[in-house]
């Protein structure tokens, strides 16, 4: 049934293909002064209609932990993360696991003793070989203009060149982490010098690579897609690298339709995303890719249920394989969710 979102002036879609299992590959949970989005509100997107079996929860400096060691307040996070995955598992109403997959930030540049940082997000994720921990992120998007960069998150152009950066980064394979890169498109190719020198370490990038549109980038799509969609061929020669269809409802990609003066319906955001996220299927391969919400912060641009209409749509033409693999299976495999197959997720998916 469609229903009347509560956050927008908007009537939401009736769901494409409801039964479809899906991972949300990427999503955060944050309580900011302009922004609560918590697992409360989460749940009312997760009713959109979709089914939505397990998501990614990924770092975005929530409940960090307000004393101790600066390097230790991240797992506060996890903590958090963790409790959220507890606490969906236990709720016999409730069929999504949340936080299946828990992504921390564990700053990169303390070089080698960062590995005292991740042992404590293991811990507080249950563990090892148990827990939820599936990742690491340490944000690496610089551009030139100042305007561009999240004051929390100090980067500089080189930061993944860094010796101490990759003393750190070289720690992820000790406890089987991959490494979610959320960069520019311009800095893609510095990420390709990672990922050859670290074949051994699985990374995903975020957010279709970056793709910018906006300030000093506005008008100039087809020149960011010529210089991206090239990084792109020679990164996606790298066999640990995947990556993550989304993001693109941020206003810095120049396509969230503000010129509308609306919200969107599916149609034109599957008709704005196409040429960057077909580009992306195709130089990867759907092995590789992998959709993602990317919410709370692509709602600037459209609703969670018309947002998975829109990659539905997308992938219209797929053939089943494919369509798996976008939707759950490259995304489970990735962050070994330990969802094999459709009976596996049926099991936990919502029932028809």
């Amino acid at each position: 049934m469609s229903r009347v979102h509560p956050d927008f002036d908007l009537e939401d879609e009736e769901p494409i293909d409801p039964g479809l299992p899906i991972v949300d590959a990427h999503h955060h949970l944050y309580d900011r002064p302009n922004l609560r989005y918590l697992l409360d509100e989460f749940k009312v997107d997760l009713e959109s209609g979709h089914n939505v079996v397990a998501t990614v929860f990924v770092q975005a400096r929530a409940m960090y932990r307000d004393r101790g060691p600066e390097a230790m307040r991240p797992v506060g996070e996890t903590e958090f993360a963790k409790g959220v995955a507890d606490a969906c598992a236990a709720d016999p109403e409730f069929q999504t696991q949340v936080c299946a997959g828990i992504v921390c930030h564990a700053d990169l540049m303390l070089g080698e003793s960062v590995e005292e940082v991740l042992r404590e997000h293991v811990r507080a994720a249950g563990g090892l070989h148990r827990g939820n921990l599936r990742g690491v992120r340490h944000i690496a998007a610089w551009d030139a203009d100042q305007e561009m960069l999240n004051s929390a998150y100090p980067t500089t152009p080189d930061l993944m060149d860094d010796a101490r950066f990759r003393a750190g980064f070289a720690k992820l394979a000790k406890y089987g982490l991959p490494f979610d890169a959320w960069l520019y498109y311009h800095q893609i190719y510095r990420l390709t010098a990672l990922a050859r020198s670290f074949p051994h370490i699985p990374i995903v990038v975020d957010h279709c690579g970056g793709i910018l549109g906006t300030r000093g980038y506005a008008g100039r799509h087809a020149q960011v897609f010529a210089e991206w969609s090239r990084a792109l061929r020679e990164l996606a020669a790298c066999d640990n690298v995947a990556i993550k269809l989304g993001g693109l409802g941020m206003p810095i990609s120049g396509l969230a339709h503000a010129e509308l003066g609306r919200w969107p319906d599916s149609v034109e955001l599957c008709t704005a995303w196409r040429p960057w996220m077909e580009t992306c299927i195709e130089i990867f391969g759907t092995s590789r890719c992998m959709f993602e919400s990317n919410y709370p912060a692509d709602r600037e641009s459209h609703t969670y249920g018309t947002g998975w209409n829109a990659m539905k749509r997308l992938a219209e033409g797929a053939t089943a394989t494919e369509r798996d693999d976008l939707f759950w299976r490259t995304a489970a495999r990735f962050y070994r969710l330990e969802m094999s197959g459709p009976g596996d997720i049926a099991q936990v998916g919502r029932s028809s």
